[in-house]
């Protein structure tokens, strides 16, 4: 079989352009090198959803972010994705970073962004109780909001496989080669063909691109390291609350989670180029993370904090996307560059590249398509009669596995058996919460093993924490 399109890489980008296309008469492949959906930059990441006031006028960053962020409400609405539109503010401390944001008010006014304003001290204290004393002033940005990126890229993912696009786990791309208008693209004995590709592989974009002698799209993974925080302080930040800029991005924000956490970070540290695979936390780093956060909010400390990451993001010399054609192959989409606020525009980068491709396809719209997903039960949301009258449906909605968050046995079946289901324990954890929280799962973890082995047809030591390389159990020992 010939693919119409084989989109490379299922991060937030990927996904979304599979579920826009999945509508459509085409044959679509997603290929992910991972063992699921998420697996880079999509897991790992601020979860913010950008007003887009940052971004440089006339870029595509600015384009994207501000046509994307009007689309999130909808489109998570569509998916059954949590999202809040809790809105952001950026704190000065000095006259001069009130000057910055006079700029970036004026900044977001040109890129279109609604309702800015700049909040002096008081209502900036009334907004934020606990925010520092000595911030004397605040861009207010109301259509930002927060959601959960990797939920978001799995719903997605969900949805272009309910309409027939077929996802390839562990199949990372090492060679593509072109003939008679064709791709062929392999991943060590695996292979598949495709007339159009589609390149949003992330970090990885500037390799996927060199197999078809594009070197055009040199990436630098740049690090960004975090620290979230347990629930009892979530009531700390009730915005998105960044500092004022600098040339590595955003700095050091303060911001709640959907799930009501808080999250506090990243730094930025620009890694070598072979170096893509690196999200190891440091001590440094995550020392400079809660130093820094502390002069948002100063009654912070590690005494809450239940975990810490990394992630990576692409960043591009030219500090910008780049979406488009490649210019060795018309055939050939680079989606390239997607960090902040790669989130916030995922929604608009969709319909861009899916009308891109619809046209040279010529293909129609479906005459019946599934635009949303099922919407997953949280039990821990339920009324106590919600909670009875689905026990007595199934009774494994009535064992709770992970006390934690409160995630039942049946939810867990749920994520494994749904389309793009979780195949091991991370995957079970982003799509459910299992082992979210204050244990990080050191009691629901082994009950997780025991269903994904059963569900999946695998023997026990055959489950893995996130693929090949780390498995969780080796031998019997009795």
């Amino acid at each position: 079989m010939i693919y119409d399109v084989a989109v490379i890489g299922a991060g937030v980008s990927g996904a979304m352009i599979a579920s826009e296309l999945s509508h459509y008469d085409m044959k679509v492949a997603l290929v992910e090198r991972c063992n699921d959906v998420a697996m880079g930059t999509s897991k790992a990441n601020s979860a913010i959803v950008h007003a887009g006031f940052d971004a440089i006028p006339g870029t595509s960053k600015a384009k994207f972010n501000v046509e994307g962020t009007a689309m999130i409400a909808a489109t998570c609405e569509r998916l059954h994705v949590p999202f809040k539109p809790i809105g952001s503010l950026v704190i000065a401390f000095t006259q001069e970073e009130i000057d910055t944001l006079e700029e970036l008010r004026a900044r977001g006014v040109e890129n279109g962004v609604p309702g800015l304003e700049i909040l002096d001290q008081a209502k900036l204290r009334a907004a934020e109780p606990f925010i520092n004393e000595q911030a004397l002033a605040a861009l207010y940005a109301p259509s930002a909001g927060i959601v959960c990126p990797y939920e978001l890229t799995i719903a997605a993912a969900e949805n272009a496989v309910i309409n027939g696009t077929e996802l390839l786990r562990n199949f990372c791309v090492d060679k593509i080669e072109f003939a008679d208008g064709v791709f062929t693209v392999s991943a060590g004995a695996q292979s598949l063909q495709a007339r159009y590709i589609v390149n949003a592989a992330g970090v990885f974009c500037d390799t996927v691109a060199e197999m078809i002698g594009d070197t055009s799209i040199p990436v630098t993974p740049r690090k960004g390291e975090y620290m979230l925080y347990d629930k009892t302080v979530g009531h700390l930040a009730k915005h998105v609350i960044f500092q004022c800029p600098n040339p590595m991005g955003k700095g050091v924000l303060v911001t709640p989670t959907v799930d009501g956490n808080l999250l506090v970070g990243p730094t930025a540290t620009d890694l070598p180029h072979d170096e893509k695979t690196n999200v190891a936390t440091t001590a440094p780093m995550l020392s400079k993370v809660i130093s820094t956060a502390q002069k948002s909010v100063p009654c912070l400390t590690t005494r809450e904090v239940i975990t810490s990451f990394a992630g990576l993001r692409a960043h591009l010399e030219c500090d910008d996307f780049i979406i488009g054609p490649s210019e060795k192959n018309a055939q050939f989409i680079n989606v390239a560059g997607i960090e902040s606020p790669g989130l916030s525009a995922s929604p608009a980068i969709a319909v861009y590249v899916k009308d891109l491709l619809v046209e040279k396809l010529d293909k129609a719209k479906k005459a019946a398509f599934e635009p949303g997903r099922k919407a997953p039960v949280r039990f821990r949301h339920l009324s106590q009669e919600e909670r009875r009258s689905l026990i007595a449906k199934d009774p494994a909605y009535g064992r709770i596995i992970c006390r934690c968050e409160t995630v039942t046995e049946g939810e867990i079946r749920d994520a494994i058996l749904a389309p793009a289901g979780a195949r091991d324990v991370d995957g079970v954890k982003r799509r459910t919460r299992a082992g979210m929280g204050r244990c990080q799962g050191g009691f629901c973890g082994s009950k997780v093993v025991e269903l994904l082995s059963e569900l999946c047809d695998k023997e026990l030591n055959e489950i893995t924490k996130f693929g090949e390389g780390s498995e969780i159990l080796y031998e019997r020992t009795k």
